[in-house]
C-alpha cells in the first residue's frame, strides 16, 4: 500500500502580517542606480563600511577558524572581549563599568529591540527620538 501524502497549511501569527521589508536597503538599491547613472552618492543607509576587512583582520579571522574557533561562545560574548570593552568605557568615558555589565551584539537594531521587549509592555506609549531609522515604511 503507497503512503499518501497530508498537506498542512502553515498558520503564521497574525504580528507576521504586520512585517514589512528592510527599508535601508530599498534605498541602498535606489543609491546604487543612481550611482550608476553617474551620480555622486554619499552612503548612509545601511550603516556599512565603505571600505574593505583590513587584511591583518582576515587573516586573524583565518588563524582563529584553523585552529578550531569554529563553536558557539557564551551568549553574552566572551569574556576576554567584554574585560577589555569594559576597561575601554570605564577608562574612556569615565564610568566605572565591569565586565558583567557588558554584552556583544550584532549590531544596534537587536540590542534596540531586545531593549524595547524588556520595557515596554502591550498597550503602553513609547517615543522614538528623531532622526530615526525604522526598519519598515509601514
Amino acid at each position: 500500500m503507497a503512503a499518501q501524502s497530508v498537506r498542512h497549511e502553515l498558520l503564521l501569527a497574525g504580528r507576521m502580517a504586520r512585517l514589512g521589508t528592510e527599508t535601508a536597503f530599498e534605498v541602498l538599491n535606489k543609491a546604487k542606480a543612481l550611482e550608476r547613472q553617474g551620480k555622486s552618492i554619499i552612503h548612509l543607509e545601511i550603516g556599512e563600511p565603505d571600505f574593505d576587512t583590513p587584511g591583518n583582520v582576515v587573516e586573524a579571522g583565518v588563524d582563529a577558524l584553523r585552529k578550531g574557533w569554529t563553536h558557539y561562545g557564551p551568549s553574552a560574548g566572551l569574556p576576554e572581549l567584554r574585560e577589555t570593552i569594559a576597561e575601554y568605557v570605564s577608562r574612556t568615558r569615565g564610568v566605572k563599568v565591569s565586565p558583567d555589565e557588558v554584552v556583544v551584539v550584532p549590531g544596534g537594531k537587536p540590542i534596540m529591540f531586545f531593549t524595547m521587549l524588556a520595557l515596554i509592555d502591550e498597550g503602553m506609549r513609547s517615543s522614538i527620538p528623531i532622526p530615526a531609522f525604522p526598519s519598515t515604511s509601514r
